[in-house]
């Protein structure tokens, strides 16, 4: 009885240390967090210090330990209130256009502020036997306007873009426009204004390739060279075209000049080697120095394992062929007839078989040696194939290259 009182004492002892320890780490969260949110309101990141605070009361707002979250977001928040507001008046009395964006942003940071805070209301200040004070207004008018204003001079703005006839200033009205189409679904016309914009806005190379070398380049290869929609490497402002169009002005051009092509001669090469192992080949008895056979403690015979050597003979046949393909990428810029950039492409294929035969025992050799013993010769690849077969790390080459070295930085 008295062990077994001891037992839950001491059980009700180490539940009690664990919530004592539970409990200083979340007293030691909840310092750290109110010592993380005053420095931010002291440092002046009002919206920061507000988010911290709320993220703080959430649960139960009203312990006694959550009030400095309380006194911290009420004062942040009119710091911030007024420092918007006043922003607001020096805008509106500036009257630039350049502002009404952020005019429209400032309204909707004092509104969605008040909705951070909204649900947890009220909040009560417990010493002072009071509720905290957020002064409230109503922004959706303000919003409203100040949208309508900023909608009116992007979507001008943007007009007078796209009357010029320079690519990267038709891309500044695509992104206005864009920016429009995000906090003004609908307005106007300006779904077809981005498409016009985008169109004017593209690059377009027109690519293809030359052959300086003494061979015939397979016509599958210089179709896969050629085959950028596997490529993947449209971007969005730029577009490659293999078979120019004939209603596409191109500003770029793209060349794959093929340098040289090395093809080495068909090798064979046979080498001959020995392997020898002991494997075990049963029992025998086991003899003392004088021959006599030994016996264990019972009279019985002693045997041990019988071990011989085995060999084996190895013919060794090797089929070797090689291919390495130069080229180079050459970029040019069609409106100023002028090379952009040079980068060099090359690649490497190799056909290698290696198989054997054997005289002798097939298990002196290592297993991993075996597979070569179930192989013959086989024909040696076409140089057209081998060609074709570094076109695999030719394209990937080329989409690197590409991928790298954007036309317009």
């Amino acid at each position: 009885m008295v062990y077994a009182i001891k037992l839950k004492l001491s059980k009700i002892s180490k539940l009690m240390k664990r919530i004592t320890l539970i409990l200083s780490l979340l007293f030691l969260i909840s310092a750290c967090g109110v010592k993380q949110t005053r420095s931010l309101l002291t440092s002046g990141d009002y919206d920061a210090a507000i988010k911290n605070a709320t993220e703080g009361l959430r649960g139960n707002k009203n312990a006694k330990g959550r009030q400095d979250y309380v006194y911290l977001l009420e004062e942040a928040f009119a710091k911030a209130k007024e420092r918007d507001i006043s922003l607001l008046n020096n805008l509106v009395r500036e009257n630039n256009p350049n502002g009404l964006e952020k005019i429209y942003n400032t309204y909707l940071q004092l509104n969605n502020r008040q909705e951070l805070i909204r649900p947890l209301l009220p909040l009560k200040l417990l010493v002072e036997n009071r509720e905290a004070i957020f002064p409230f207004e109503t922004y959706g008018e303000q919003i409203t306007n100040s949208k309508n204003s900023l909608s009116k001079q992007l979507y001008e703005n943007a007009l007078a873009l796209l009357a010029t006839k320079d690519k990267l200033t038709c891309r500044r009205a695509y992104d206005d426009l864009g920016y429009l189409n995000r906090i003004n679904p609908g307005y106007k016309d300006t779904s077809k204004l981005m498409s016009d914009a985008r169109e004017k806005g593209i690059d377009y190379v027109s690519v293809y390739l030359k052959n300086d070398t003494n061979m015939v380049i397979p016509s599958r290869l210089q179709n896969d060279m050629l085959d950028f929609s596997a490529f993947g490497i449209n971007d969005f402002w730029t577009v490659y075209h293999s078979n120019k169009l004939k209603d596409v002005v191109y500003d770029y051009g793209m060349i794959v000049n093929f340098r040289a092509i090395n093809i080495s001669p068909e090798q064979n090469n046979e080498k001959q080697f020995v392997k020898e192992k002991q494997i075990k080949d049963g029992t025998k008895p086991l003899l003392d120095a004088n021959g006599v056979q030994i016996k264990d403690q019972a009279g019985n015979p002693i045997r041990v394992d019988n071990f011989k050597t085995i060999k084996i003979s190895i013919y060794e046949f090797r089929q070797f062929k090689s291919v390495q393909v130069t080229a180079k990428v050459d970029y040019i810029n069609f409106k100023s007839k002028q090379l952009l950039d040079t980068f060099p492409l090359s690649s490497e294929f190799n056909f290698e078989n290696v198989y054997a035969t054997f005289n002798g025992d097939r298990l002196a050799s290592d297993e991993s040696y075996y597979p070569f013993f179930d192989k013959r010769a086989v024909p040696y690849p076409s140089n057209e194939q081998m060609i074709y077969d570094c076109g695999e790390d030719l394209k990937s080459k080329l989409k690197g290259i590409i991928s790298d070295n954007k036309l317009r930085k």
